[in-house]
């Protein structure tokens, strides 16, 4: 069950992405938008954990001989999936955020 383990760790990992706040202090701004992009960045990250977790229960259930191999393939698959579409956004927000921080004012 290192499989198992190695997932339960990845997901407690993208919960405690989706908890990250900033330094004491700072507020992110209440603009037209920081709402709906803080709330659309919490979904996608609650998202991605639970389509983890289902794909580890469907794990759990072939094993104890209740389910299909091949919904377990397709659940990890998804999983997997939505973890890296998580991983790319990340990287994208980060290049943004070096761009920006690189412009003169």
């Amino acid at each position: 069950m290192a499989t198992s383990s190695f997932a339960a760790g990845a997901y407690a990992a993208i919960q405690n992405v989706g908890g990250v706040r900033g330094p004491q202090g700072l507020q992110a701004p209440q603009g037209a938008g920081a709402g709906n992009f803080s709330s659309l960045l919490s979904s996608a990250i609650d998202s991605v954990g639970e389509t983890g977790r289902k794909a580890d229960q469907q794990a759990l259930s072939v094993a104890a001989g209740k389910a299909n191999v091949v919904d377990v393939v397709t659940a990890v698959a998804e999983s997997e999936t939505a973890l890296q579409t998580l991983v790319a956004v990340r990287d994208r927000m980060i290049s943004a955020y070096e761009e920006i921080m690189r412009m003169q004012i």
